[in-house]
Order: C-alpha cells, then structure tokens, then sequence
C-alpha cells in the first residue's frame, strides 16, 4: 500500500539561506520608511536634541527586528508563529506625544511599558473584545488618527516650529513639496517593488534635493559611533500613572484589531486556519513587544500590512523568511551610524512625506467607514451619529489645544488625547444604538477583515 504524500507546509519551509537572505532583506526595505517614520515624527515633535533622535530612531530599528522575531518564532506564549513583520504603529503616536507634553518622557515610556503588560494579561480576552470594535469604531479613530497627526506634518514642511527663525521660509516649503512630487511621481510611474519602495525612494530623493540646495547637513553622522547597543532606559526610569497607562491601553486595543485583520489575511494566504487561540498569541506578542520596546525607547508595535501584500506578490510564505528580516533590522539597530543619517534628514523633507503618510492613515479609517451602512443614501441615518460625534470630538484637542486646560490632571489628559476621545464616543454610541439603528457592516463583507490594513 502506498502512502500519500504529505501536504508540504509552506509557512514552515526553509530556503536556502541566499534566497533567505534577499527575501528579508526585501521585507525589510518594504516596510523601512514606517518603521523610522514614527521616532522621527515623535522626536521632532517633541524638539528632541540630534543625539536623542539617533537614538529612538536606532531603538525603533532594533526593536521592531526583535518583535518580529517573537511573532514569527514564538517564545512561548507569544507569537503567531505566522509570517508576520511587526513595526512600531501610527495609532499610538498622538497619545504618546501629548502624554510626553502633559507629563514627561519617563511617563510616555511608563504608559508604554504598562500598556504592554496590560495588553500581554488582557490577549486571552481580547478576542471576545473585538466585537465593541467594529468598523465603524475603527474607521472613525483612525480617521482622527490621520488627522490629529496633520500638525506635526505642518511643522516639518515649515522647517521647524512656529516662532523658529526662517519657519515657513520658501525654500523649506519648496523642498518639502518637491519631496512629496517626487514621491507620488514614484507612486504613479514604477511598478512593483519600486512602487512599494516609493516613500522611501522619495526621502532619499528630497534629502539629495536638500544637499543640492544647501538645506541639509550630514556632518553629524561622522560624529557617532559606528556599532553600538541601544541604552536601557535612555529616558530615565519609567514613571507610571493611572490615566496615561489607560489611554495607552486604549490605543493598543485599537492596534489588536488591526493586527487582527493582518493576521487573518496572512493565514488565508498561507492556507491555515487562525483561530482564537493564534490570535491570542499573536496579541500577547503585540503586548510583550511593547513592553521591551517602552525599555528601549521604542513605540508600541502592530503587525504590517505591506508584508501581508509583498507574501501574496511573491507567494514566499515562509516564517523563516520573514524571521530573517526580523534579525536584519536587530542588526541594522546596531548601527548608529545608519540611525543618525535618517535624523538629519532635513524636516521639510519629512514634511513632504508626512502629507502622503498622515494622509493615507485617515484614507484607511474613511474606507472602514465606507463598508458601513450609515443609514441611508445621504448618511442621516442613526448609524452616521457614530462617526459624527467620534471625529468631531477626536478634533477638538487639534482645533482648541487649551479647550480642557483646566479639568483636573488626569482628566485633562485622557481628555487631551484626540484618539481617546474618538474611542470612547465610538464605543459608547456604537453600544447605545446596537439595537438595530448602529451602523452595520455591508452584509458581502468579509466578517473576518475587522480593519482595513492601516500601515
């Protein structure tokens, strides 16, 4: 009697090491601009000095490598064990600044650290949680999400901050929208790999530009050592505070239902089931992730959508592949050197980038909108007062910044964040109208794709 032979499993195939190599490497440079996109914003925003930038630009390299690593590998309890890239997430960013301006960065970092705890003891919950998150809840946060992150995409185009010597100068505006054309020209024109590579082709494109112009200066890079690890604690010991940790937490739980909708996408592509006990790993990841980041300086973490794409473009399923691309970036994490050569960019070359980036973050959140019956053709329905009250309230902090300066501490600060507020008023209406008038998804909808991938 002859056996059958055994289904090959393609997430658990090995190639050979070159192939593994290039592979990674490719995984790598498809999602590099997200993964220096958010020091670099949380940096400046901040007014960090060059050294400090270095610094959380090198961490969040470092980092994002090692939550791939336990996301693809596994130790443990957490991970997928799926082909998954994790990278420091937009959602958190807002909250995070505005925590690190109300308190200070050890607070920031605390609200990280235990936002990460609290998301590894909420993972075996989680997916229970998932129905208060449906799309019309994720649309309208990250909606806000995009939008409340607008103003720091200003201050770069403007070279700066409002009051500094030369902001709003000419050049700078020049320079930051000769960025954005070149990005969108690359968009537009390649194909393929080039076009997934397009933000980061036109940051290398603008700071040439800016070279050319007199508007960038690399010298600093000489300066910094060329390895190098990472500090512990570069901000000082973590300070912890009920509200900051629970607007955190709330941002997190928003990041696990986009994680959610990358990894079932992922799963599908490579033929296994992701059932309750995967996603629980896989959230449990997420927070111990976050965790180790919040020590290092880095960000909380979710699951990329551009590897999700780059697996179904090359039809590479293997984990290994991707674990390769995890050790590549804890090796470029290493470097200094590479770290101080993105903070030099000049920043109205971020700023450049910045539109097309912030501006796609709200474009995820209104196309999540866009699957939701709101109520009738003209969205006057019961259903629209989800989104309506979610970002209108999510925009007052931007609109009014002193509107709740003088609540009480801790309500002034979850009170602050755009992102919370969007939350809590999406939750709490989407709960009050459920009895039949709450926005549904489009019935042909796939129930499993809670999120329209944000990064």
């Amino acid at each position: 009697m002859t056996r059958r032979p055994t289904r090959r499993d393609s997430v658990e195939e090995r190639l050979p090491p070159w192939r593994m190599l290039v592979c990674g490497l490719q995984h790598v440079l498809v999602i590099y601009a997200g993964v220096i996109s958010v020091p670099l914003i949380f940096g400046a925003a901040l007014g960090l000095d060059p050294a400090q930038l270095i610094l959380l630009v090198n961490a969040s390299i470092l980092t994002s490598g090692v939550a791939t690593l336990i996301q693809t590998l596994g130790v443990g309890p957490f991970g997928a064990r799926l082909p998954l890239i994790q990278a420091s997430s937009f959602i958190a960013l807002p909250p995070m600044m505005m925590i690190a301006r109300d308190y200070d960065m050890p607070t920031a970092y605390g609200a990280v650290v235990g936002a990460g705890l609290a998301t590894c003891v909420l993972a075996p919950f989680a997916s229970r949680l998932a129905r208060f998150f449906p799309p019309v809840v994720i649309g309208s946060v990250i909606t806000v999400v995009g939008l409340s992150l607008m103003p720091a995409a200003a201050n770069w185009l403007g070279g700066g901050r409002p009051g500094d010597p030369g902001f709003g100068a000419p050049a700078h505006l020049l320079l930051g929208f000769a960025t954005l054309a070149l990005t969108l020209l690359i968009t537009a024109r390649a194909s393929g790999t080039g076009r997934t590579l397009a933000i980061l082709l036109g940051l290398a494109g603008g700071a040439a530009i800016g070279v050319l112009t007199g508007q960038a200066d690399f010298g600093a890079v000489r300066q910094v050592a060329w390895v190098a690890l990472p500090p512990i604690l570069p901000f000082g010991r973590p300070a912890f505070h009920i509200a900051p940790i629970l607007i955190m937490t709330m941002a997190m739980m928003v990041i696990l239902v986009e994680t959610t909708g990358n990894c079932l996408a992922v799963s599908r592509l490579a033929g296994r089931a992701a059932g309750r006990d995967v996603l629980t790993r896989t959230y449990a990841a997420d927070g111990l992730s976050t965790l180790l980041g919040g020590l290092f300086g880095g960000t909380p973490y979710n699951a990329f959508a551009q590897n999700t794409g780059l697996i179904a473009l090359t039809g590479i399923r293997s984990r290994f592949v991707v674990a390769t691309a995890g050790g590549l970036m804890v090796a470029m994490g290493l470097f200094p050197r590479l770290g101080a050569a993105i903070a030099c960019l000049p920043r109205p070359v971020l700023g450049g980038s910045a539109i097309l980036m912030f501006g796609m973050t709200a474009m995820a959140g209104i196309q999540d909108l866009a699957r939701v019956r709101l109520g009738g053709g003209s969205g006057s329905g019961s259903g629209a007062l989800v989104p309506a009250v979610a970002i209108g309230a999510g925009m007052l902090p931007m609109a009014c910044p002193t509107l709740f300066a003088h609540l009480p501490g801790p309500l002034r600060i979850m009170t602050g964040s755009g992102v919370f507020l969007a939350a809590f008023s999406a939750v709490s209406l989407n709960l009050l109208l459920s009895s039949g008038t709450a926005a549904e998804v489009e019935a042909d909808d796939d129930p499993a794709a809670l999120s329209t991938p944000l990064t």
